[in-house]
Order: structure tokens, then C-alpha cells, then sequence
């Protein structure tokens, strides 16, 4: 019977059936051979680069500077070792994300994945790769001479490399500070109203 009534109805329709059931297959198909995403902050599975996707931040990647052009210029730096399958490194891309947000615009930050690091025998001073010291996240903080006064291995705590920034740039301690803050976009200043 059902033979019979499909001689009945046009060929397009036919084909625009086969044509959705063939579309249908494959969608399900699809779905059924994809395996969901499992990453996550706290596991060491990658997931794409850690300070776009845990800090919300790609305008680390790629820095801004390099390091041989931030001693060139006699600038402040804060080299970060990382990779993007690390859960310490994608905990720590929060806190380089904060860093960038008060010292950005006077101090060169400068994420360095260590997959790319070309290896060789010997590096120059102005080579990220004579700094790395294995282990990841690995944080230093150079001076304006290119002096490293900070090389600390793990997670170094956001107090901790604000000391030394706060050294550098001569700025009060944080206990006789106020607490940095960053201004929202539509805060009004009531200094400029009256």
C-alpha cells in the first residue's frame, strides 16, 4: 500500500525526503561521535589558551613586548612561565590578568608559553629561555636596570608581586596604601559635577 501512494507524489518531494533524512543522519551521527568537553580549570587537560579562556584576557597573548625589548628600554617586566594544560597555570592566568590590570601601562607583562621556547645549548640574558628554570607557572620580575628581583616558582601570590612592583615604582606599601582600585567605565566623579 504505502508503495502505491508514494508513485502518487511528485518526484520533488521525494527527493527534498531523502535529502532531509540524509541531513538528519548525519546530524545525528555527528552529535553521537563527538565526546563532550572536559576541561576545566582545575584538571590539566587543555582547552585553549588559559588567559583567554580563565582570565578573560587575549590581550596577553601574544604579549605586547619582549623581553629584549623591555631591558632594551629599561621598562619594568613580569615574565610568566606557563602552559595551557596546566591547572596551576590556568589558576595563576587570573592573577598575571590582575597584575596587567594595575601595571599594564608601566611595566611590560610578559606570558611566555614554554612550548615555545625554542631549546638549545645557551641562551642570551634577553632570551626568555635563559630564565626558565623548568617548572611551571615560574614568575620573575625585572627591574628597570634588567635585574631579576623576583624568580619564584608555583603560584606567587598577587601581594607578593605587588611588593616588588610597589619597590620599583617607589609606591607606598600596601598597609600605609589604599586599596588599588579599577574604576568602572560609567562612574560618575562627583569632583568634576560641582
Amino acid at each position: 500500500m504505502k508503495g502505491i501512494k508514494l508513485q502518487f507524489l511528485p518526484k520533488n518531494v521525494l527527493n527534498w525526503r531523502r535529502i532531509l533524512s540524509g541531513c538528519l543522519l548525519l546530524v545525528c551521527l555527528f552529535i553521537l561521535s563527538t565526546t563532550p568537553v572536559l576541561a576545566g580549570i582545575k584538571d590539566d587537560r587543555y582547552d585553549g589558551n588559559i588567559f583567554v579562556v580563565y582570565a578573560g584576557n587575549g590581550s596577553l597573548v601574544p604579549p605586547k613586548a619582549t623581553l629584549a625589548t623591555a631591558l632594551k628600554e629599561h621598562k619594568p617586566a613580569l615574565l610568566v612561565f606557563y602552559v595551557d594544560d596546566s591547572s596551576d597555570c590556568k589558576e595563576y592566568a587570573i592573577v598575571v590578568s590582575k597584575l596587567q590590570a594595575f601595571y599594564g601601562g608601566v611595566a611590560e607583562i610578559i606570558p611566555i608559553n614554554v612550548d615555545t621556547i625554542i631549546p638549545k645549548q645557551s641562551y642570551e640574558p634577553t632570551e626568555p629561555g635563559y630564565y626558565y628554570s623548568g617548572k611551571v607557572p615560574q614568575v620573575l620580575v625585572f627591574n628597570q636596570s634588567g635585574q631579576v628581583v623576583l624568580n619564584e616558582k608555583g603560584q606567587v601570590p598577587f601581594e607578593q608581586v605587588d611588593d616588588q612592583f610597589r619597590q620599583l615604582f617607589d609606591l607606598l606599601p600596601r598597609t600605609e596604601s589604599v586599596e588599588l582600585k579599577r574604576r568602572s567605565f560609567n562612574e560618575l566623579n562627583s569632583e568634576l559635577t560641582q
